[in-house]
């Protein structure tokens, strides 16, 4: 086991998120068709999957911006079924989401800045905005930056520093490798890690299976908006099925 595993083994086996038996729509579209799932304290858990499998809607049942029709959402023990987006965030959950969604014309520091906007104790943010610069040292150069103006591996950056801002006990990251360049992406997954050691639980949607079932300690495979294989994420990279349909393998 890697010294990222061992890390996430050793702490607490509690419960954060569990989403029972949940169904999301789109309209008339059933998009999620009973999703049960769970992510303990410590671990990095992936979602992988197709496009259209329901990867983002199950982050978005979980944020607040889709309200199940039915089933039951808890993050540490608390029903947050109903409960708002902006409500969800107090509550300790943040998102990068898909896209980034900068603020383009705003600096790279007022957009760190965004990410603390419902936390009362602005004292502490140097510690935080510290913390971030500590990870993606690209960002402390550019934090007058205009965010639009950057490359996408720095917006990326940028958008998981401003999630984190939040003090998020559960980081959701929704596909934080798509359309970068590979260099970006190694570092991206290294720096998803490294917040994963320094003790934040981690729900990460990605489509580069590969690059996920590496940096996570377990994984869920969706399809058409159901859970086709739930296990460890070595044991994902070994299965067959995984290997054709997702790693690219024939």
């Amino acid at each position: 086991m890697s010294s990222h595993g061992q890390a996430a083994e050793g702490r607490s086996n509690g419960v954060v998120l569990r989403l029972d038996d949940v169904h999301t729509y789109y309209g008339a579209i059933h998009a999620l068709k009973g999703i049960s799932l769970e992510v303990r304290e410590g671990e990095v858990v992936t979602l992988i999957g197709a496009n259209g499998a329901g990867k983002s809607t199950t982050l978005r049942s979980i944020n607040g911006l889709n309200t199940p029709r039915r089933g039951r959402i808890t993050f540490e023990g608390r029903d947050i079924t109903n409960a708002p987006a902006h409500e969800v965030v107090k509550l300790g959950i943040s998102q990068a989401p898909e896209g980034r969604r900068l603020f383009p014309r705003m600096s790279v520091y007022e957009n760190l800045e965004m990410g603390a906007f419902q936390r009362s104790d602005r004292h502490a943010l140097k510690e935080d905005v510290d913390r971030v610069f500590g990870l993606f040292p690209r960002l402390a150069e550019r934090k007058d930056q205009k965010a639009g103006t950057m490359s996408g591996g720095e917006q990326q950056m940028c958008a998981i520093g401003r999630a984190l801002m939040a003090r998020p006990r559960l980081l959701m990251l929704d596909e934080p490798s798509m359309g970068l360049a590979p260099i970006f992406v190694e570092r991206i997954f290294e720096i998803v890690k490294e917040i994963n050691e320094q003790g934040t639980t981690i729900l990460l949607v990605e489509q580069n299976a590969l690059m996920a079932l590496d940096a996570a300690n377990r994984g869920y495979v969706l399809e058409t908006g159901q859970i086709a294989l739930a296990d460890e994420a070595s044991a994902l990279r070994e299965n067959e099925q995984v290997r054709k349909a997702y790693l690219g393998e024939t």
